[in-house]
């Protein structure tokens, strides 16, 4: 019998250390999943996203009392960044922000100038896509004698 009660104590230390293990895990999930990278341009927040989007000239002021935000425009999401300091000489500026984002709030751990694209020169990844006749063209077989410029158009009413 004393056995029996010793191991069923065993047990049950497990199972709770199990499910207090389990616990902290999903807790740290939840804050990794909010950390992240984000991309925009930085704007007044004493504008909203739809006149930021639509680059009214006064979103891009420093206006008194006014944070700044980085305006998300492929999804019109306005974002407040913390701290503010560091962010004030990047008005207007395509940036992207690292950080945690707490509600709309992104408490920023770095801010740098937002890369898009591929570096000049910079080979492009191998890639096969049909094109308008449903021929299957790849890097190498639109290459030319002289390289090959491949330009990706965005729609302006996605």
């Amino acid at each position: 019998m004393l056995l029996a009660s010793s191991i069923t104590k065993r047990i049950f230390a497990t199972l709770i250390a199990l499910h207090l293990a389990a616990a902290v895990a999903r807790a740290g999930q939840k804050d990794a999943t909010n950390s992240g990278s984000w991309s925009g341009v930085l704007v007044s927040s004493a504008c909203n996203a739809d006149e930021a989007f639509m680059e009214i000239p006064d979103c891009y002021k420093d206006t008194p009392g006014a944070k700044l935000a980085l305006l998300d425009d492929t999804t019109r999401v306005m974002y407040e960044l913390a701290p503010q300091g560091p962010v004030a000489a990047h008005l207007r500026d395509a940036v992207t922000v690292r950080g945690i984002l707490d509600g709309d709030v992104i408490q920023r751990a770095s801010i740098a100038p937002m890369s898009i694209g591929r570096a000049v020169g910079q080979r492009a990844p191998d890639f096969s896509i049909r094109d308008q006749f449903g021929r299957l063209q790849t890097l190498d077989s639109l290459k030319g004698t002289n390289g090959t410029v491949l330009l990706f158009f965005r729609s302006a009413d996605w």
